[in-house]
């Protein structure tokens, strides 16, 4: 068979990935905390036709190799971790971080690796317990959930992630809960579990071992976290729908490539009539 037909059907593969790749990054632009994705193809190894030959001085000259390419694979389909524009929202517990980190949510005390979210829209629940939308515990510096005592009725937060409590009187007082925030080396290496997080795997942070620090600090290089405010998805429209186009012109030139294969081999098999 013809090479040409099977690199055209790579071909296909990869953009349509890459058209799946894009349906999700615009199906999540107004999700909060969305971190869009992206495709990065790679040749397959070529077939060679013919070898090097090393040139001889005064005696005969070198000749390039012959190579026939077999192809496109998927080389990566990376997480751009972009900041996300920011919505002003004005509800006490709406948070996000300007800056590097992610906050630390947990299922259950059981659950020994938190996983990591960048979406900020939380509760208190009838527990007075900080949590997701989901109902996961939002993680103070330190690892430990976050209650809220009886006597706190009105509370904010301040950039390196303190509730502070609100009086009748209007006096405030610090409370011993600090909203934790999670430093990542490597923010691609994280793995996406749906409902806007994400799972800590060694290539993320070394060890997978999971550290809750503070916010807004210079010795571990966390963002500050700004209140009444939520980031939105770093999905750009304007980006998505030109690789759309890229994505359906090359889905359209490798079917043509198959299409004359077919055409050269049906030739082929006219010779014998």
């Amino acid at each position: 068979m013809l090479r040409s037909m099977y690199s055209g059907v790579s071909g296909m593969r990869g953009f349509q990935t890459k058209l799946d790749v894009i349906g999700n990054n615009i199906a999540n632009v107004n999700t909060i905390g969305f971190k869009a994705g992206r495709v990065m193809f790679k040749d397959i190894l070529s077939q060679s036709v013919a070898g090097v030959t090393a040139p001889e001085e005064g005696t005969q000259g070198g000749t390039n190799a012959k190579q026939v390419g077999l192809g496109v694979s998927i080389a990566a389909i990376d997480t751009l971790h972009t900041a996300g524009s920011a919505m002003t929202t004005n509800v006490p517990t709406d948070v996000r971080i300007d800056g590097d980190g992610f906050f630390a949510v947990r299922a259950s005390e059981d659950q020994e690796t938190p996983y990591l979210t960048r979406a900020g829209n939380f509760y208190l629940d009838a527990a007075r317990q900080l949590v997701t939308s989901d109902g996961y515990f939002v993680l103070a510096e330190g690892g430990e959930p976050i209650t809220l005592d009886e006597g706190v009725t009105s509370f904010s937060i301040s950039q390196d992630g303190t509730i502070i409590s609100i009086g009748a009187d209007g006096t405030t007082e610090p409370t011993d809960f600090k909203i934790g925030v999670v430093k990542v080396t490597n923010p691609s290496g994280l793995e996406k579990v749906g409902g806007n997080m994400y799972r800590v795997t060694p290539n993320a942070i070394l060890g997978g071992e999971v550290e809750v620090v503070a916010a807004n600090s210079a010795e571990f290089g966390t963002g500050a976290i700004i209140a009444g405010q939520l980031e939105m998805s770093n999905v750009d429209l304007t980006n998505e729908f030109t690789e759309m186009i890229v994505a359906q012109r090359g889905f359209q030139a490798n079917s043509r490539i198959i299409t004359t294969s077919d055409e050269v081999l049906q030739e082929v098999v006219n010779l014998k009539r």
